[in-house]
């Protein structure tokens, strides 16, 4: 009689285990439907000049890669510059924004002055622009000022950015290993954040900030679908993507991170019919629709 007793309660586990996998799996392949192909790429565009490997879920399951843990579980932005009330702003909404997206508690650093850049990684650009060598960035400033409960600490800087001398720019640079990356808002707003351009410039900031977090959690460049995760060469490619990260990269991102999705949908609709992102919010409204 025991025997039949712990042979029902063991049965009834595994039943219990893979009802909620094929649940957690079910969200996922109801909002690939959501999803919207990729069209074919132009000769400007990243995807034309860059050939990457497409990742699937198992390459990014085998990767090994930054995990929130119990001690290491924050978001830090690090904001480096002189900012105006805008900008501040911005950076605000971006902190609230990058809590929601990955579900994870997000913390601005106290701002550092542009003083911490020395000579030699600094340039003037062709259009006369004050740029820094966003590797020391990575390297030699945010590596040394990430904080012990760090999951990973994001630079946000108000000076233009490139990569390498041969580049004229770059609008985010990131270090996997080491948890580390910076973001540009220069190039957001033409050097010029008003409020006439604030929501496009914002836009871009959560888009870029996320994209880079991501690559910091494990996520490849997106070749499944229109994607917050593609790769891009310019301002125009990155105000075609969207926001919303596709079915693929939010499973990759919940298998790492284990939030409620529909806590996060409900959160992301809230942002977006806050800030004014009709677009956003319809891609949400979609996907939360096929889990209510």
């Amino acid at each position: 009689m025991l025997i039949l007793k712990f042979k029902f309660l063991y049965f009834s586990i595994l039943i219990f285990i893979f009802s909620c996998q094929n649940k957690e799996n079910t969200y996922f392949q109801s909002i690939a439907i959501n999803d919207v192909k990729l069209s074919r790429p132009r000769s400007s565009e990243w995807r034309y000049n860059h050939k990457e490997k497409f990742q699937t879920f198992d390459d990014f399951q085998k990767l090994k890669k930054i995990k929130p843990e119990a001690e290491k579980n924050i978001i830090y932005l690090q904001p480096i510059g002189e900012f105006n009330d805008l900008q501040e702003k911005q950076i605000e909404l971006t902190k609230e924004y990058l809590k929601i997206y990955f579900q994870l508690e997000t913390k601005i650093l106290p701002i550092i002055s542009n003083e911490i850049f020395p000579k030699n990684v600094r340039r003037i650009s062709k259009n006369e622009q004050e740029q820094i060598l966003a590797g020391y960035v990575l390297d030699s400033v945010l590596i040394k000022r990430k904080p012990k409960d760090a999951a990973v600490l994001m630079g946000i800087t108000e000076k233009d950015l490139f990569p390498k001398p041969e580049w004229n720019y770059v609008f985010g640079l990131a270090s996997y290993q080491n948890g580390v990356g910076v973001t540009s808002m220069y190039r957001f707003a033409d050097g010029n954040l008003s409020e006439s351009n604030f929501n496009q410039s914002l836009e871009r900031l959560i888009k870029i900030s996320s994209h880079e977090i991501s690559h910091m959690f494990g996520i490849s460049h997106c070749l499944n679908a229109n994607c917050v995760m593609n790769g891009t060469n310019s301002l125009s490619e990155t105000d075609v993507h969207f926001a919303r990260a596709c079915s693929l990269c939010q499973y990759k991102l919940n298998s790492s991170l284990k939030y409620d999705d529909k806590k996060r949908l409900l959160e992301l609709k809230k942002f977006f019919e806050a800030n004014s992102f009709n677009a956003e919010l319809s891609r949400t409204e979609k996907d939360l629709n096929l889990i209510q």
